[in-house]
């Protein structure tokens, strides 16, 4: 009872962090509660005049196709690998049902392989909606232009006095061209889709990588991974092509993706580590006839001292009495 409700205490915790995590998403992504910070541009500006080839889902990789992907993919991959490794491991033991369930409150059982699961998952889903408050974030805060700015802005370069091209236009009323557009133009910096892909590329490699034992993996994993990050590395690389991203969008998008998923991966989920099945040991709560001889214990310094006082006149009761015993003896 002493340790279920710390248990149970500690779990609503995580359901509110998570609640919180996917309600920031939520304000970030569809809501106007967080302004976009307005950036001016130099007319005529080579940077930002690139072509506009239509709207998200017009592109080579749709955000549709991408967040199933995301968002899929990992979650199919761990719940059938962590099915199969604990049915194989399930059929090598002899363990009975109280062994095979772990108590996670004081009204609850639940299976190792359900914990494990909803672990890995749960881990990865929150990195998820971490990965998207910090690209919004940044994308707020910077409001940095996108290629295609100045074609889907349409300012009158006339009206706004750009017989000079270094004429800086700091102004929003400058555009004349669709609002949802332009506010999606100025939200560049990073890339959501670099960040996304290489968050769940990486995620799962490092999943694939520390938990599949299997002989004939040893060049299999290797290949998987790798080719998982090459599928995220493309998606970086279709996201400049279309000018829809500068470089420098997309590399920043890398670095928040493979900073979260590592930090995720070696601080949280301890490189996947945990038991499928548990430890056939006995508790120690439940032997409590066993010998205390067993039990380590640590002297104090008084102890220590006492010790030392005894021995010391011990050793000079022996001496006094050594040299009797011994005339005695040679009287005899």
């Amino acid at each position: 009872m002493f340790l279920s409700l710390p248990l149970t205490n500690m779990l609503y915790f995580q359901l509110v962090i998570m609640a919180g995590t996917v309600m920031l998403a939520y304000y970030f992504e569809y809501t106007d509660t967080f302004n976009v910070h307005v950036q001016g541009f130099f007319c005529y500006d080579n940077a930002y005049a690139k072509p506009y080839l239509g709207p998200e889902e017009s592109s080579a990789i749709p955000p549709a196709l991408l967040y199933a992907l995301v968002a899929g993919v990992p979650t199919l991959v761990i719940m059938i690998s962590e099915t199969v490794l604990f049915l194989i491991q399930y059929s090598s033991k002899e363990l009975d049902s109280q062994e095979k369930t772990m108590l996670t409150g004081d009204c609850c059982y639940l299976n190792p392989l359900v914990r494990r699961t909803f672990r890995f998952l749960g881990v990865y889903t929150f990195g998820l909606f971490t990965v998207d408050i910090f690209v919004n974030a940044g994308q707020v805060v910077t409001g940095n232009l996108s290629p295609h700015f100045l074609t889907v802005c349409k300012p009158n370069f006339t009206a706004l006095g750009c017989q000079h091209a270094l004429r800086y236009i700091s102004h929003q009323e400058a555009c004349t061209g669709n609002q949802e557009d332009i506010l999606r133009a100025r939200k560049t910096f990073p890339s959501k889709e670099a960040a996304l892909s290489i968050y769940a590329a990486l995620y799962l490699a490092s999943y694939i990588t520390c938990t599949v034992k299997a002989k004939g993996t040893r060049l299999a994993k290797p290949v998987l991974s790798l080719g998982l990050m090459c599928l995220a590395f493309l998606t970086g690389l279709n996201r400049v092509a279309e000018y829809r991203n500068h470089w420098s969008d997309v590399i920043a998008g890398f670095v928040i993706g493979v900073a979260i998923a590592t930090f995720l991966v070696v601080c949280v989920v301890h490189n996947f580590k945990g038991k499928l099945l548990l430890s056939e040991d006995p508790p120690q709560d439940n032997m409590p006839n066993a010998p205390m001889m067993n039990m380590s214990r640590v002297e104090s310094p008084l102890e220590k001292y006492i010790a030392s006082q005894i021995w010391a006149g011990a050793d000079r009761g022996y001496m006094a009495v050594e040299p009797h015993y011994q005339e005695s003896h040679h009287l005899r």
